[in-house]
């Protein structure tokens, strides 16, 4: 009897586990979007639509530390007036903060903030106005909550800076994205289950 109820326990302190440290542990793969600007203005006159969205692909290298590749899509369009187009396309690296005196921060065990970096190439080209198309450059913080093991809703605030050519040399964009991370586990999570059950 004392092992029918010993097997549950095992696998509800595992799955509690597992939902604060198994996402980003060494061999798992984030995959996921943030999505920005998103709105309508409807006037007498015109109606304007914009959204960005940001996918992204990375994989653990490392415990806490991701490695991956992002594209990025922005659309503002207004009746009459033509449409604002951005777009970026590069690499991306994210490390999910270790620190006790930044966990001392955090509002909930599911909760885990991280910095987020990218560079590829990337542009910003208006319907009127100055386009740069370059180099682009990201960094900014962010913190993940895990609404499950393995999915997560996210805020990222972002600042990134495009150099290169176009109407002007220089994009400057501050930028604060909503979204959501699916984290899948490979082998060596499998693995690490593995052993806690062992135990």
């Amino acid at each position: 009897m004392k092992k029918i109820f010993q097997l549950p326990l095992t696998l509800i302190i595992l799955f509690i586990s597992s939902a604060a440290f198994a996402q980003t542990q060494k061999g798992n793969l984030m995959v996921g979007s943030d999505l920005t600007n998103l709105g309508f203005n409807f006037q007498k006159s015109s109606t304007t639509f914009n959204f960005d969205l940001h996918p992204k692909l990375a994989y653990f290298i490392q415990d806490n530390l991701a490695l991956g590749g992002y594209v990025d899509f922005g659309l503002s369009t207004t009746n009459g007036a033509g449409s604002n187009v951005n777009y970026g396309i590069g690499a991306l690296a994210r490390y999910y903060v270790q620190d006790k005196n930044v966990k001392k921060l955090e509002f909930s065990k599911r909760a885990r903030f991280f910095v987020e970096g990218n560079a590829g190439f990337g542009g910003t080209n208006p319907a009127s106005g100055a386009s740069t198309n370059g180099v682009q450059i990201g960094i900014g913080p962010g913190v993940s909550y895990f609404i499950t093991p393995n999915v997560a809703l996210e805020t990222l605030l972002k600042y990134d800076l495009i150099v290169g050519g176009g109407n002007s040399t220089t994009s400057h964009n501050l930028s604060f994205g909503v979204g959501f991370q699916i984290f899948l586990p490979t082998a060596r999570a499998r693995e690490i289950i593995r052993e806690e059950r062992g135990r």
